[in-house]
């Protein structure tokens, strides 16, 4: 095991947050109205939400919930990577469902990364279970076989360390010292990923409000009446208007 270098742990952070930022930001400039309006208009209705900007800002906010929290979710992966790389020369996994092999103490690692605890629907957790053990096999069958152990690592929440499903589950804390043996990692990556947080959110929020003025206009326009009310009839059916069933034969 080598040492981990806080050092070029704050390098590799400073470089790839901004990436993530990047992608942040493109994720707006590629987004068009009728894919905003996809999310669900029955819960925005029973939210007593009654003009435009509300709404297209209550959808723009819900798209980049889920939006950044799968970008992040790839920054910490490659995190991850970087600092298994550098501490036990881990490197990226090749194996479907695996982000990331290393040997620690004659132990063959193969881990799949989460970002955090609330991850996946039961047939997803299914296919990693089948993806871990296929890798599994394949390294004992190989000519260096060894001990394997197939890893579920979540890079936030409180989990304590379990065992389910034939792998190992390792959660906040525990997944930061897996990859670096340092207790305190976890602790010590929050400051570096803050850096210029503050620049590239103010770069992000005024796209965001071009964005939201724009799509307002488009909406105004579009799905509210002459009066200025919104026109959930057609929005609800340019959502969900797809009758066919007259020309199914059922039985």
């Amino acid at each position: 095991m080598a040492n981990l270098d806080m050092t070029n742990v704050c390098d590799f952070v400073n470089k790839n947050i901004v990436d993530f930022h990047k992608r942040r930001i493109f994720s707006l400039e590629s987004l068009d109205l009728n894919k905003l309006l996809k999310k669900n208009p029955y819960l925005f209705k029973a939210k007593n939400i009654s003009t435009a900007n509300e709404l297209i800002t209550g959808l723009l906010d819900a798209f980049l919930s889920s939006s950044e929290e799968k970008l992040f979710g790839d920054f910490l992966e490659e995190l991850a990577i970087f600092i298994a790389g550098s501490t036990y020369s881990g490197h990226k996994s090749t194996a479907p469902g695996v982000d990331l092999e290393f040997f620690k103490e004659e132990v063959h690692f193969i881990v799949s990364i989460k970002s955090g605890p609330n991850w996946g629907n039961s047939s997803q957790h299914k296919k990693l279970q089948e993806d871990l053990a296929n890798a599994v096999k394949r390294i004992k069958q190989s000519n260096y076989s060894r001990n394997v152990q197939p890893v579920l690592g979540i890079c936030y929440g409180k989990t304590k360390t379990s065992f389910l499903r034939g792998y190992m589950k390792v959660v906040g804390q525990n997944f930061w010292y897996l990859v670096s043996g340092n207790k305190n990692l976890y602790k010590e990556i929050i400051e570096p990923i803050g850096y210029r947080a503050k620049d590239h959110n103010d770069s992000f929020y005024s796209e965001k409000n071009r964005v939201v003025n724009r799509f307002t206009k488009l909406f105004l326009d579009e799905y509210c009446d002459i009066n200025g009310d919104i026109n959930w009839d057609k929005l609800v059916e340019y959502n969900s208007g797809n009758y066919d069933l007259d020309k199914i034969t059922i039985g």
